[in-house]
C-alpha cells in the first residue's frame, strides 16, 4: 500500500497515520449544489497574510491541547483507495510537547520534557531517548534532520517564520468563502504546491486557530485525501507531571536510528 508524501502527512496534523474525499480536486468540475467554484492561478497576499497570522497567534500561546481527528486515504497495490483513521492528542508548552497517536492499527507516543526526546511505541513495547536541545523548534528539527521524524504542527508555526520559504512555493492560493464548524465561524482558503493542494479553515476573530485541514496527493490519480478536524484549548494548566515519560514495566529501551536521506 501506498500512501501520502512525508511532508504532506506532516502537515496534515498527523503522526504517522495516518476521510471523507473530495468530489473533485481543484480546477476539475464539482457537482453544482450552489453557486459554482472557480479556481484561480494566482496567489492572494491577504490569502498568505492569515497564514502568517494563524502561526503568529499560535507563536503567542504558552500552553494549549489539540486533539485531531484524522482519516487518511491510502492506495492499495490493486488501485483501490481505502480510509483509515486516526486519533491524535497534543499536549504544549514552552519547552515541552506530548503528541499521542492512536489508532486500531497504530500507537505512537512522542515526548520532550525540555531535556530529552522520546519515543515511545506502547503496542510494541519498545521506546528510544535521546539528549534534546533547549527549545521546542530546536527538537523539531532534531527529529526530522537527524531521525528522519517529522512531527506535526511544525508547518503551522513556520507561516510566520522570516526564514521560511514555503510561500514562495505556492502556486495559487485564495479564500474560498466561510464556513462554521462545529459552531465556529472560519474563513475557508484553498492553497495548491507542485505536488499537493491542501484546505485550511482558519477561525475568525482574535483566536485565529486553524480547526479543519485538507491535503489532496496529486502524484497519484486516484488523489488520495487526509481530512482533519481540530479541537482546540487555549493556555490549559500543564505541570511538569503531563510531560514526564514513565514506560510500562516491561518496556524495552532501543536505540534511535540515525536516518539517512532528505525525507521529501
Amino acid at each position: 500500500m501506498t500512501s501520502l508524501p512525508p511532508r504532506a502527512l506532516a502537515f496534515g496534523i498527523a503522526v504517522c497515520m495516518g476521510t471523507v474525499a473530495p468530489s473533485a480536486v481543484l480546477g476539475q468540475a464539482m457537482p453544482q449544489t450552489g453557486p459554482a467554484v472557480t479556481s484561480q492561478s494566482t496567489v492572494d497576499p491577504q490569502s498568505v497574510a492569515a497564514l502568517k497570522r494563524m502561526s503568529a497567534y499560535l507563536a503567542t500561546l504558552n500552553t494549549f491541547e489539540l486533539r485531531s481527528e484524522g482519516s487518511l486515504d491510502v492506495v492499495t497495490e490493486e488501485g483501490q483507495r481505502v480510509q483509515l483513521d486516526g486519533v491524535t492528542n497534543y499536549k504544549f508548552r514552552r519547552p515541552g510537547f506530548v503528541i499521542d497517536f492512536e489508532s486500531d492499527l497504530k500507537s505512537r507516543r512522542f515526548i520532550y520534557d525540555g531535556k530529552n526526546f522520546t519515543v515511545y511505541a506502547p503496542k510494541m513495547g519498545f521506546y528510544a531517548t535521546v539528549p534534546a536541545p533547549a527549545t521546542n523548534r530546536e527538537v523539531l528539527e532534531l527529529a526530522y534532520n537527524q531521525y528522519g521524524i517529522k512531527l506535526p504542527l511544525e508547518d503551522l508555526f513556520r507561516w510566520n517564520d522570516p526564514n521560511s520559504v514555503r510561500a514562495d512555493k505556492l502556486i495559487s492560493g485564495y479564500q474560498l468563502g466561510t464556513a462554521t464548524l462545529d459552531g465556529v465561524k472560519t474563513d475557508h482558503y484553498v492553497f495548491r504546491e507542485k505536488e499537493i493542494d491542501w484546505e485550511v479553515w482558519i477561525q475568525q476573530g482574535n483566536q485565529p486557530l486553524p480547526r479543519k485541514m485538507v491535503i489532496i496527493d496529486r502524484t497519484q490519480s486516484e488523489f488520495p485525501t487526509f481530512i482533519a478536524r481540530l479541537q482546540w484549548k487555549v493556555n490549559p494548566t500543564l505541570t511538569d507531571a503531563d510531560f514526564a515519560f514513565v514506560p510500562d514495566k516491561d518496556a524495552k529501551r532501543i536505540e534511535l536510528a540515525i536516518f539517512e536521506g532528505t525525507g521529501e
